[in-house]
């Protein structure tokens, strides 16, 4: 597949590194800061404009996806528009897929969406998608990751396990889950471990499970206790993804919510559109402030201004407090792991969302939803089974299902299902599968 990136930031940087082992790619950037990382992955680069026709034009023939990730929403979308254009005007090129990131609100309403009738196949909002994230976490006081799979039928969380958890030390059997329920992983310092009911729960382990989502509700009393009282919420940074954040928690019944914003103009326009948050002007890490405010008794802090440096020292001066949890913004990818590893409980960044977006076109047919866990050590994949299937319409106790994956949960119709090993898939199923990265390639071939 011939794939060409406009903007070669984070963004942009990370889906080439994903695509190029197996695709033709190409990257446009005007940087020369960001052309010289991009040199380092097995790419072709261009300087110049990614909106700019001529260069397009020189370049289009035989791309099947253009993705345009630049920080300039009409740079954006403009590139998806002129790269549409430019293809149907010549005859025999094939249809562009276009896919551009955007972050202001009047272009968009949802983390995806689709604006075919202007050029753009799909609009991807990271900042918006980041927060409908966070929100699902601050759903389960105990998870630190929580996704929802095949239109709401299914949900992943992720656990983390302390020291003082009374699991330490029993057996994945003695856990008590719903028949709806299974634990998919689970992540060990630097292992990934696909459990069986003799595994034993260690301290610190990260633990994914997959299920109906009226049965995951319960599970805080299982992985931690369930909080009794309003969910206390404290949010450092009112930019898009702040706010964009509070206005989730905003409609939530219980939630009390509390917003720590530096800019006073920022403040009025905020407090101008949410009803019950309480806005302060001020500093996230002004030590009076905080203590002022009761962070001895927040459950969820969540740390989202522009600087990466700045969310980690909140979030630390914040756990260090009292606060029972802490939520950081990590723009860098590289310092996703740094920022758990030196006490937060979940680092998020806005990027991910875009990568899987763009996954999911290049992975081959089926794939409805594609979610990345751990630093992008593994993840969840939601396949459509078809008639042509090689899954499908054998017993999965017959079927040679490549080692580091595993069959989670089965949607059919409205049923939601844990296979068993004498479970046999139809047409039609979908099909959500937990696969550390080794084994993607395998599992495309059972869906082609």
């Amino acid at each position: 597949m011939k794939v060409i990136i406009i903007g070669a930031g984070e963004v942009g940087y990370h889906i080439a590194k994903a695509l190029s082992p197996k695709n033709d790619v190409m990257i446009i950037e005007k940087s020369e800061k960001a052309l010289k990382r991009a040199d380092e992955l097995d790419v072709l680069v261009i300087e110049g404009n990614g909106a700019n026709a001529e260069i397009l034009a020189k370049i289009l023939q035989d791309t099947d996806l253009l993705v345009a990730v630049t920080g300039l929403d009409e740079v954006n979308i403009v590139a998806c528009m002129t790269a549409k254009l430019i293809a149907r005007n010549k005859p025999g090129w094939k249809e562009i897929k276009t896919i551009a990131r955007v972050s202001n609100p009047d272009y968009i309403d949802s983390p995806v969406t689709s604006r075919a009738q202007v050029g753009v196949d799909l609009m991807i909002c990271p900042e918006l998608a980041l927060a409908s994230e966070v929100a699902e976490i601050l759903s389960s006081p105990s998870a630190i990751n929580a996704e929802m799979l095949a239109e709401g039928k299914v949900q992943m969380t992720e656990f983390a396990i302390s020291p003082e958890s009374k699991l330490v030390g029993k057996q994945m059997q003695d856990l008590q889950l719903a028949d709806c329920c299974i634990v998919s992983a689970v992540f060990r310092d630097h292992e990934i471990i696909i459990p069986n009911g003799s595994d034993v729960i260690k301290a610190n382990d990260h633990m994914v499970v997959v299920g109906k989502p009226e049965a995951m509700e319960n599970l805080g009393n299982i992985f931690g206790s369930q909080v009794p009282h309003r969910n206390r919420v404290l949010i450092i940074g009112c930019g898009i993804v702040g706010f964009y954040l509070a206005k989730l928690i905003d409609k939530e019944e219980n939630a009390d919510l509390k917003i720590i914003e530096h800019s006073k103009s920022r403040c009025i326009e905020v407090a101008e559109t949410l009803e019950n948050a309480l806005i302060l002007n001020g500093d996230g890490t002004d030590l009076n402030l905080l203590r002022e405010e009761g962070i001895e008794n927040t459950d969820v802090v969540i740390s989202v201004t522009d600087s990466d440096e700045k969310n980690l020292l909140c979030s630390l001066l914040a756990k260090q407090m009292g606060a029972k949890k802490v939520v950081a913004r990590a723009d860098r990818s590289d310092y996703l792991p740094l920022f758990e590893m030196v006490g937060i409980d979940l680092a998020v960044s806005p990027r991910e969302a875009t990568v899987n977006e763009v996954l999911k076109l290049t992975m081959g047919r089926g794939i409805q939803t594609l979610t990345t866990i751990e630093g992008e050590r593994a993840e969840i994949i939601e396949y459509t089974a078809s008639e042509n299937s090689k899954i499908v319409g054998k017993p999965l106790n017959k079927v040679k299902f490549p080692r580091g994956a595993l069959i989670n949960m089965v949607v059919r119709g409205k049923d939601t299902i844990v296979p068993r090993g004498d479970f046999v898939i139809e047409k039609q199923d979908r099909v959500v599968i937990f696969s550390m990265a080794s084994a993607m390639l395998e599992i495309e071939k059972f869906f082609r």
